[in-house]
């Protein structure tokens, strides 16, 4: 089984500092990013052995995976026509990372030795920072309380 660790989570000091890319579209974001890598893994790695292992909840699992990088993807578009609708789509995105959270931690506990705890453990941790950052995100959002077309050049609210 492959080992899914980035270096990212890896404290690094001799790294230089580069600024992120600007978000052009979802798919810039790394939390959509990482959530879709963790369904991708999910799909490949971890639900095969829960055929095998016929896992109850297998179905409920494998729509929760792709709720969270969907919502995200929508949040980012909507947020634009409908702020109030994108923020929610966001708080659906953060909830779906609890609840794999919650699949993963209950894969765990049920199968034991079984299933790869190295992999889920990774997993869970992932969908934990994704939450994490998909709050700073709506915080972000926020902020400014408009969608970002109602705010002019310099942020200031257009009358």
């Amino acid at each position: 089984m492959q080992n899914y660790a980035q270096s990212k989570y890896k404290y690094q000091t001799n790294k230089a500092f580069t600024p992120r890319k600007p978000v052009k579209t979802f798919r810039d974001l790394d939390i959509y990013q990482q959530a879709m890598n963790c369904a991708v893994i999910v799909v490949k790695n971890i639900r095969p052995k829960l055929v095998t292992l016929k896992y109850p909840f297998l179905e409920g699992l494998m729509d929760c995976t792709m709720t969270v990088p969907l919502s995200i993807g929508e949040a980012h578009s909507i947020r634009f026509g409908d702020f109030a609708k994108g923020l929610g789509l966001m708080e659906k995105a953060m909830s779906g990372c609890n609840k794999m959270i919650i699949y993963l931690e209950h894969i765990k506990g049920m199968y034991g030795a079984k299933v790869d705890a190295g992999v889920i453990d990774e997993i869970i941790a992932r969908y934990a920072e994704t939450r994490t950052k998909a709050f700073h995100l709506e915080c972000s959002w926020k902020k400014w309380g408009t969608a970002p077309r109602e705010r002019g050049a310099l942020g200031a609210v257009k009358l």
